[in-house]
Protein backbone atom coordinates (compact mmCIF):
# COMPACT_ATOMS: atom_id res chain seq x y z
CA UNK A 1 0.00 0.00 0.00
CA UNK A 2 2.97 2.37 0.79
CA UNK A 3 4.15 2.13 -2.85
CA UNK A 4 0.44 2.64 -3.89
CA UNK A 5 0.10 5.97 -1.83
CA UNK A 6 3.81 7.17 -3.18
CA UNK A 7 2.57 6.35 -7.12
CA UNK A 8 -0.16 8.57 -6.06
CA UNK A 9 1.89 11.70 -4.64
CA UNK A 10 3.93 11.40 -7.87
CA UNK A 11 1.13 12.37 -9.90
CA UNK A 12 0.14 15.13 -7.38
CA UNK A 13 3.58 16.92 -7.51
CA UNK A 14 3.17 15.89 -11.56
CA UNK A 15 0.29 17.81 -11.74
CA UNK A 16 0.85 20.86 -9.25
CA UNK A 17 3.88 21.53 -11.14
CA UNK A 18 2.42 20.98 -14.46
CA UNK A 19 -0.79 23.70 -13.07
CA UNK A 20 1.23 25.82 -11.95
CA UNK A 21 4.30 26.46 -14.72
CA UNK A 22 4.30 29.63 -16.61
CA UNK A 23 3.43 28.75 -20.83
CA UNK A 24 6.73 29.13 -22.10
CA UNK A 25 8.20 26.00 -18.58
CA UNK A 26 5.37 23.61 -19.39
CA UNK A 27 7.44 21.37 -21.35
CA UNK A 28 10.56 21.60 -18.83
CA UNK A 29 7.66 20.89 -15.50
CA UNK A 30 6.40 17.76 -17.13
CA UNK A 31 10.19 16.70 -17.97
CA UNK A 32 10.42 17.19 -13.80
CA UNK A 33 8.41 14.04 -13.39
CA UNK A 34 8.82 12.02 -16.21
CA UNK A 35 11.60 9.72 -17.72
CA UNK A 36 13.23 11.01 -20.59
CA UNK A 37 11.47 8.40 -23.46
CA UNK A 38 7.80 8.94 -21.72
CA UNK A 39 5.37 6.99 -24.18
CA UNK A 40 2.66 9.31 -24.25
CA UNK A 41 -1.26 7.82 -25.78
CA UNK A 42 -3.43 10.61 -26.70
CA UNK A 43 -6.56 11.24 -28.53
CA UNK A 44 -6.57 12.33 -32.21
CA UNK A 45 -5.06 14.71 -33.37
CA UNK A 46 -2.42 14.58 -31.12
CA UNK A 47 -2.52 10.60 -31.16
CA UNK A 48 1.12 9.12 -29.67
CA UNK A 49 4.12 11.21 -28.32
CA UNK A 50 7.18 10.36 -27.28
CA UNK A 51 9.18 12.48 -24.69
CA UNK A 52 8.14 15.65 -22.32
CA UNK A 53 9.06 18.05 -25.04
CA UNK A 54 6.47 16.93 -27.36
CA UNK A 55 3.85 16.54 -25.01
CA UNK A 56 4.27 19.89 -24.01
CA UNK A 57 4.38 21.90 -27.22
CA UNK A 58 1.60 19.65 -29.16
CA UNK A 59 -0.50 19.41 -26.48
CA UNK A 60 -0.54 21.66 -22.95
CA UNK A 61 1.04 24.91 -24.48
CA UNK A 62 -1.77 25.51 -27.56
CA UNK A 63 -4.25 24.08 -24.79
CA UNK A 64 -2.67 26.96 -22.02
CA UNK A 65 -2.60 29.73 -24.95
CA UNK A 66 -6.10 29.30 -25.71
CA UNK A 67 -7.73 28.63 -21.99
CA UNK A 68 -6.87 31.07 -19.50
CA UNK A 69 -6.41 30.80 -15.14
CA UNK A 70 -6.96 26.97 -15.92
CA UNK A 71 -8.22 25.29 -12.65
CA UNK A 72 -7.74 21.06 -12.22
CA UNK A 73 -11.14 20.02 -11.07
CA UNK A 74 -10.36 16.44 -10.23
CA UNK A 75 -13.11 13.94 -8.93
CA UNK A 76 -11.22 10.26 -9.27
CA UNK A 77 -8.14 9.96 -8.17
CA UNK A 78 -6.80 5.92 -7.56
CA UNK A 79 -4.14 3.60 -8.06
CA UNK A 80 -3.45 0.21 -8.18
CA UNK A 81 -1.54 -2.67 -9.60
CA UNK A 82 -1.92 -3.38 -13.47
CA UNK A 83 -3.76 -6.63 -13.90
CA UNK A 84 -3.16 -6.91 -17.84
CA UNK A 85 0.03 -7.25 -17.32
CA UNK A 86 1.78 -9.24 -13.78
CA UNK A 87 4.77 -7.36 -13.84
CA UNK A 88 4.11 -5.37 -10.40
CA UNK A 89 3.39 -1.94 -12.31
CA UNK A 90 1.77 0.73 -10.70
CA UNK A 91 -0.92 2.89 -12.22
CA UNK A 92 -2.19 6.50 -10.97
CA UNK A 93 -5.95 7.41 -12.92
CA UNK A 94 -7.13 11.33 -12.68
CA UNK A 95 -10.36 12.31 -14.03
CA UNK A 96 -12.48 15.40 -13.91
CA UNK A 97 -12.17 18.49 -15.66
CA UNK A 98 -10.18 21.42 -16.39
CA UNK A 99 -12.04 24.75 -16.31
CA UNK A 100 -10.30 27.63 -17.67
CA UNK A 101 -11.52 31.10 -19.80
CA UNK A 102 -11.68 29.91 -23.45
CA UNK A 103 -9.99 32.70 -24.91
CA UNK A 104 -8.50 31.64 -27.91
CA UNK A 105 -9.38 29.24 -30.60
CA UNK A 106 -8.69 26.35 -30.17
CA UNK A 107 -8.02 23.10 -32.93
CA UNK A 108 -10.18 25.80 -35.17
CA UNK A 109 -12.84 25.49 -32.07
CA UNK A 110 -14.15 29.63 -31.79
CA UNK A 111 -13.41 30.61 -28.30
CA UNK A 112 -16.70 31.87 -26.32
CA UNK A 113 -14.65 34.17 -23.44
CA UNK A 114 -16.59 32.22 -21.10
CA UNK A 115 -15.52 29.99 -18.63
CA UNK A 116 -15.20 26.11 -20.27
CA UNK A 117 -14.67 22.59 -19.11
CA UNK A 118 -12.70 20.09 -20.68
CA UNK A 119 -13.66 17.09 -19.63
CA UNK A 120 -10.38 14.46 -18.68
CA UNK A 121 -9.45 10.85 -17.61
CA UNK A 122 -5.22 10.18 -17.10
CA UNK A 123 -3.95 7.22 -16.45
CA UNK A 124 -0.44 7.12 -15.43
CA UNK A 125 2.13 4.48 -15.07
CA UNK A 126 4.63 4.82 -12.27
CA UNK A 127 8.08 3.51 -12.23
CA UNK A 128 11.23 4.97 -9.65
CA UNK A 129 9.28 8.02 -8.63
CA UNK A 130 8.76 9.07 -12.43
CA UNK A 131 6.22 8.79 -14.48
CA UNK A 132 7.25 6.55 -17.64
CA UNK A 133 4.06 6.25 -19.69
CA UNK A 134 0.67 7.96 -19.93
CA UNK A 135 -2.66 8.38 -21.57
CA UNK A 136 -4.45 11.27 -21.77
CA UNK A 137 -7.77 11.29 -23.59
CA UNK A 138 -9.98 13.93 -22.99
CA UNK A 139 -13.71 14.82 -24.65
CA UNK A 140 -12.85 17.54 -27.27
CA UNK A 141 -16.45 17.61 -28.99
CA UNK A 142 -17.77 18.19 -25.88
CA UNK A 143 -16.02 21.90 -26.19
CA UNK A 144 -17.23 22.02 -29.95
CA UNK A 145 -20.62 21.52 -28.90
CA UNK A 146 -20.66 24.25 -26.26
CA UNK A 147 -18.52 26.95 -28.98
CA UNK A 148 -21.85 25.94 -31.17
CA UNK A 149 -20.33 24.03 -33.30
CA UNK A 150 -21.98 20.67 -33.47
CA UNK A 151 -20.09 18.25 -35.60
CA UNK A 152 -22.90 15.12 -35.04
CA UNK A 153 -26.55 14.74 -35.81
CA UNK A 154 -28.89 14.82 -32.66
CA UNK A 155 -27.64 12.09 -29.92
CA UNK A 156 -29.94 10.01 -28.26
CA UNK A 157 -28.10 10.41 -24.84
CA UNK A 158 -28.35 13.69 -22.79
CA UNK A 159 -25.29 16.36 -23.65
CA UNK A 160 -24.38 17.57 -20.03
CA UNK A 161 -21.68 18.90 -17.47
CA UNK A 162 -20.68 15.57 -16.68
CA UNK A 163 -20.67 15.03 -12.36
CA UNK A 164 -18.21 13.04 -10.71
CA UNK A 165 -19.49 10.14 -8.16
CA UNK A 166 -22.70 10.14 -6.58
CA UNK A 167 -20.99 9.55 -3.63
CA UNK A 168 -17.98 12.34 -3.65
CA UNK A 169 -15.64 9.91 -2.29
CA UNK A 170 -13.89 9.56 -6.02
CA UNK A 171 -10.63 11.27 -4.95
CA UNK A 172 -8.84 8.49 -2.59
CA UNK A 173 -6.05 10.25 -0.88
CA UNK A 174 -5.58 7.69 1.79
CA UNK A 175 -5.52 4.17 1.44
CA UNK A 176 -8.38 1.48 0.60
CA UNK A 177 -9.24 -1.84 1.55
CA UNK A 178 -7.50 -4.34 -0.21
CA UNK A 179 -10.66 -6.29 -0.34
CA UNK A 180 -12.66 -3.06 -1.84
CA UNK A 181 -10.56 -3.06 -4.72
CA UNK A 182 -10.71 -6.75 -5.12
CA UNK A 183 -14.61 -6.81 -5.31
CA UNK A 184 -14.42 -4.18 -7.98
CA UNK A 185 -12.61 -5.80 -10.30
CA UNK A 186 -14.73 -8.71 -9.78
CA UNK A 187 -17.76 -6.65 -10.91
CA UNK A 188 -16.10 -5.10 -13.95
CA UNK A 189 -15.49 -8.21 -15.08
CA UNK A 190 -18.53 -9.67 -14.61
CA UNK A 191 -19.83 -7.06 -16.72
CA UNK A 192 -16.86 -7.33 -19.46
CA UNK A 193 -17.47 -11.12 -19.94
CA UNK A 194 -21.05 -10.52 -20.33
CA UNK A 195 -20.48 -7.51 -22.65
CA UNK A 196 -17.81 -9.81 -24.65
CA UNK A 197 -20.15 -12.40 -25.55
CA UNK A 198 -23.32 -9.95 -26.51
CA UNK A 199 -25.90 -12.62 -26.27
CA UNK A 200 -28.79 -12.71 -28.96
CA UNK A 201 -31.65 -11.15 -27.53
CA UNK A 202 -33.79 -13.66 -28.37
CA UNK A 203 -31.93 -15.91 -25.34
CA UNK A 204 -31.81 -12.59 -22.84
CA UNK A 205 -32.82 -9.30 -23.74
CA UNK A 206 -30.07 -6.73 -23.06
CA UNK A 207 -31.78 -5.37 -20.16
CA UNK A 208 -31.90 -8.90 -18.22
CA UNK A 209 -27.97 -9.07 -19.18
CA UNK A 210 -27.55 -5.83 -18.29
CA UNK A 211 -29.47 -6.57 -14.71
CA UNK A 212 -26.77 -9.32 -13.54
CA UNK A 213 -23.94 -6.33 -13.28
CA UNK A 214 -25.89 -3.18 -13.28
CA UNK A 215 -28.27 -1.63 -10.59
CA UNK A 216 -31.38 -0.53 -11.93
CA UNK A 217 -30.71 3.20 -11.86
CA UNK A 218 -27.16 3.33 -13.20
CA UNK A 219 -25.83 6.36 -15.01
CA UNK A 220 -23.42 5.85 -18.34
CA UNK A 221 -21.55 8.63 -18.49
CA UNK A 222 -21.29 8.42 -22.25
CA UNK A 223 -19.46 11.18 -24.22
CA UNK A 224 -20.24 13.95 -26.84
CA UNK A 225 -21.86 12.88 -29.70
CA UNK A 226 -23.98 9.84 -27.65
CA UNK A 227 -24.75 11.39 -24.52
CA UNK A 228 -25.34 10.26 -20.93
CA UNK A 229 -28.39 8.36 -19.92
CA UNK A 230 -30.14 6.90 -16.51
CA UNK A 231 -31.48 3.69 -15.62
CA UNK A 232 -30.82 0.18 -17.65
CA UNK A 233 -33.89 0.92 -19.72
CA UNK A 234 -32.87 4.01 -20.99
CA UNK A 235 -29.19 2.85 -21.63
CA UNK A 236 -30.56 0.25 -23.21
CA UNK A 237 -32.77 2.65 -25.46
CA UNK A 238 -30.36 5.42 -26.04
CA UNK A 239 -26.93 3.63 -26.02
CA UNK A 240 -26.89 -0.18 -25.49
CA UNK A 241 -29.02 -0.93 -27.96
CA UNK A 242 -28.20 1.43 -31.54
CA UNK A 243 -24.66 0.47 -30.46
CA UNK A 244 -24.91 -3.33 -30.62
CA UNK A 245 -27.12 -2.89 -34.03
CA UNK A 246 -24.81 -0.27 -35.91
CA UNK A 247 -22.21 -3.01 -36.06
CA UNK A 248 -21.85 -5.72 -38.25
CA UNK A 249 -18.38 -6.90 -37.09
CA UNK A 250 -16.82 -6.63 -33.77
CA UNK A 251 -13.28 -7.61 -32.23
CA UNK A 252 -12.32 -6.96 -28.53
CA UNK A 253 -8.41 -6.39 -28.35
CA UNK A 254 -7.98 -6.08 -24.87
CA UNK A 255 -6.37 -3.82 -22.22
CA UNK A 256 -3.54 -1.82 -21.77
CA UNK A 257 -4.22 -1.06 -18.19
CA UNK A 258 -6.74 -2.43 -15.76
CA UNK A 259 -7.10 -0.97 -12.08
CA UNK A 260 -9.09 -0.91 -9.21
CA UNK A 261 -9.05 0.70 -5.88
CA UNK A 262 -11.70 0.52 -3.33
CA UNK A 263 -14.90 1.24 -4.77
CA UNK A 264 -13.60 2.42 -7.96
CA UNK A 265 -11.80 0.72 -11.19
CA UNK A 266 -11.11 1.30 -14.91
CA UNK A 267 -9.28 -0.04 -18.05
CA UNK A 268 -7.86 1.45 -21.12
CA UNK A 269 -7.38 0.32 -24.61
CA UNK A 270 -5.36 1.41 -27.60
CA UNK A 271 -7.82 0.06 -29.22
CA UNK A 272 -10.28 -1.50 -27.06
CA UNK A 273 -12.04 -2.88 -30.06
CA UNK A 274 -12.48 -2.64 -33.52
CA UNK A 275 -16.11 -2.40 -34.89
CA UNK A 276 -17.43 -2.18 -38.48
CA UNK A 277 -20.38 0.65 -39.08
CA UNK A 278 -23.22 -1.25 -40.36
CA UNK A 279 -25.00 2.13 -40.55
CA UNK A 280 -27.09 4.26 -38.20
CA UNK A 281 -24.87 4.56 -35.03
CA UNK A 282 -24.42 7.97 -34.17
CA UNK A 283 -26.55 8.93 -36.90
CA UNK A 284 -23.66 8.25 -39.53
CA UNK A 285 -23.60 6.28 -42.65
CA UNK A 286 -22.03 2.81 -43.10
CA UNK A 287 -18.45 3.13 -44.71
CA UNK A 288 -17.69 -0.52 -45.35
CA UNK A 289 -14.36 0.17 -42.97
CA UNK A 290 -13.81 -1.21 -39.66
CA UNK A 291 -12.43 1.58 -37.37
CA UNK A 292 -10.39 1.10 -33.91
CA UNK A 293 -11.84 2.57 -31.08
CA UNK A 294 -9.72 3.83 -28.55
CA UNK A 295 -11.80 3.58 -24.92
CA UNK A 296 -11.55 4.71 -21.39
CA UNK A 297 -14.05 3.04 -18.69
CA UNK A 298 -14.06 4.31 -15.53
CA UNK A 299 -16.59 2.59 -12.90
CA UNK A 300 -18.12 2.67 -9.27
CA UNK A 301 -19.74 -0.19 -7.94
CA UNK A 302 -22.20 -0.09 -5.12
CA UNK A 303 -22.64 -3.59 -3.06
CA UNK A 304 -21.98 -6.00 -5.76
CA UNK A 305 -22.90 -4.15 -8.70
CA UNK A 306 -21.57 -1.23 -10.91
CA UNK A 307 -23.67 2.06 -10.34
CA UNK A 308 -21.78 4.91 -12.56
CA UNK A 309 -19.44 4.64 -15.45
CA UNK A 310 -17.97 7.20 -16.95
CA UNK A 311 -16.47 6.71 -20.76
CA UNK A 312 -13.79 8.44 -22.92
CA UNK A 313 -14.07 7.32 -26.52
CA UNK A 314 -11.98 8.24 -29.24
CA UNK A 315 -14.46 9.41 -31.72
CA UNK A 316 -12.45 11.67 -33.34
CA UNK A 317 -9.96 9.22 -34.49
CA UNK A 318 -12.73 6.39 -35.19
CA UNK A 319 -14.56 9.20 -37.80
CA UNK A 320 -11.45 9.99 -39.07
CA UNK A 321 -10.55 5.83 -40.15
CA UNK A 322 -14.02 6.46 -41.86
CA UNK A 323 -13.55 9.72 -43.71
CA UNK A 324 -14.60 11.99 -41.37
CA UNK A 325 -12.68 14.66 -40.31
CA UNK A 326 -14.51 16.48 -37.40
CA UNK A 327 -12.46 18.74 -36.10
CA UNK A 328 -12.32 20.35 -39.76
CA UNK A 329 -16.02 21.48 -39.05
CA UNK A 330 -14.89 23.76 -36.44
CA UNK A 331 -13.02 25.61 -38.64
CA UNK A 332 -16.38 25.80 -41.02
CA UNK A 333 -18.32 28.10 -39.19
CA UNK A 334 -18.42 31.71 -39.05
CA UNK A 335 -16.21 33.76 -37.17
CA UNK A 336 -18.25 36.85 -35.18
Amino acid sequence: MEAIQNAKAVVRDFHAGLDAANWSDIPQAISERTVRDCHWRCVHPFNEQVGSHNLGVSFWQPFRKAFQRVQRRQDILMAGHNRIEDDGTIWVVSMGHLMGLFDAPWLDIPPTRKMEFLRYCEFYSIEDDHIREGALFCDIPDVMMRAGVNPFPPQSGSHVLQSGPLTHDGVMMAAQPEQEGENTLRAIDAMVDDLRVWNDPKEISIEDELRRSWLEDMIWWGPAGIGATYTIERYVQQHAGPFRAGFVERRFNGHVCKIAEGRFGGFFGWPNLTLRPAGGFMGMPATGKAGDMRVIDIYRRDGDKLAENWVFIDLLHFWNQQGVDVLARSAEVPRT
